[in-house]
């Protein structure tokens, strides 16, 4: 094994050993129970980050990416979107239940802003705040740019691009930076073409990273798709979208 597979193994199972420092946070949707977790460093006042996980629900990624912002000084919640009893127990599920909300996207934008409320009263800086999300949840990163959500950047990881052609092309103030895997089967030319056009009518500050040689969860250790080099690009070009946005 290379040095450089060495030192990506090694950071992912150190990360992997820090997971109790992230501490449960449940909050509402009416009568719906929603359980987020949220960094140790909870109830200080910094800049933050909400991680908008993949169509699973909260898993291994997501918490991994918290520890690692959270050691750069974020305050970091991961959100739960679907509730409390409906958490997928297989791809067939999650496609299901991700579906619904792809479609009711004001329904996806309500989740989120929930979830950024209850960043809030963690102790995030309202004015120093951005969404990554992964998967599904990158496509829940570009609605939250869609619906101008109060953050200060977003980072869509390996999402879904498309909206309903039905769904006109509006303002977005928010940065935008898309993180998109060269051989993902579920990004069509079309796809790259339509969110080019929208992110320019809506004058956005926008730009679309490729990473050759990916499939779709080319970000995810545990992935059959896992590229460790380009995960690896994929990252440092998150954190220089935070610092720039964030610091």
């Amino acid at each position: 094994m290379s040095q450089f597979l060495i030192l990506m193994t090694t950071f992912f199972a150190g990360t992997s050993l820090y997971a109790q420092e992230l501490k449960n946070v449940t909050y509402m949707d009416g009568a719906q129970r929603l359980n987020g977790l949220v960094t140790s460093n909870a109830g200080t006042e910094k800049p933050a980050v909400l991680i908008l996980p993949a169509w699973q629900g909260i898993d291994q990624e997501a918490k991994d990416a918290a520890l690692a912002l959270e050691k750069e000084g974020y305050l970091v919640f991961i959100a739960d979107i679907y509730g409390e009893g409906n958490v997928p127990s297989d791809h067939a599920a999650a496609g299901k239940i991700a579906g619904r909300y792809k479609a009711d996207y004001k329904a996806y934008q309500h989740r989120i802003t929930l979830a950024l409320d209850a960043l809030k009263k963690s102790g995030a800086r309202a004015d120093k705040i951005a969404i990554i999300g992964y998967c599904f949840g990158g496509t829940g990163a570009l609605e939250a740019a869609r619906a101008n959500l109060p953050v200060q950047g977003v980072v869509c990881i390996h999402g879904g691009l498309d909206k309903d052609a039905s769904r006109p092309n509006a303002a977005i103030t928010t940065k935008v930076l898309i993180e998109n895997p060269a051989e993902d089967k579920s990004v069509t030319e079309a796809s790259l073409k339509a969110i080019t056009k929208e992110l320019n009518d809506a004058k956005a500050d926008w730009q679309l990273i490729t990473y050759a040689h990916t499939g779709h969860t080319f970000t995810n250790p545990k992935s059959p798709e896992y590229n460790a080099l380009m995960a690896t690009r994929a990252w440092n070009h998150t954190r220089l979208f935070l610092a720039e946005v964030l610091k």
